[in-house]
């Protein structure tokens, strides 16, 4: 497959570990915003690396924003989700509808609603 297209650019970043899961943790917040100590909560196997390193990806794809709060001790980092993030919850919504329809035999995880999942 051709280096420069669409679909092989975007896998590239949506697949690697821990990203996918990083979006849908997001979408359960308030506002679909969370802490990076809330995220790293949530996910309990991740290494604080890989998920800075995550969020840093996602934030320069446009899928999340950053926003630092330097005015306390520590500085708090929250993390939201955009448009673009929000649509790529959808996206994910169907590839989990596939996977119950057609792969996946996981009868807990018939929600429709990824918010209310809890992972």
């Amino acid at each position: 497959m051709d280096e420069s297209c669409t679909v092989n650019k975007t896998v590239k970043y949506l697949t690697k570990k821990w990203t996918l899961l990083i979006i849908l943790e997001l979408y359960k917040g308030p506002d679909h915003t969370r802490r990076f100590s809330e995220l790293r909560d949530s996910l309990s196997e991740i290494t604080q690396k890989i998920l800075s390193e995550r969020l840093k990806e996602l934030e320069d794809e446009g899928v999340i924003t950053k926003h630092v709060d330097a005015s306390t001790f520590p500085v708090r980092s929250e993390y939201t989700l955009t448009k673009s993030g929000l649509e790529l919850v959808d996206v994910i919504r169907g590839i989990k509808m596939w996977a119950l329809k057609w792969k996946i035999d996981n009868i807990p995880c018939g929600k429709q609603d990824c918010s209310k999942c809890v992972l």
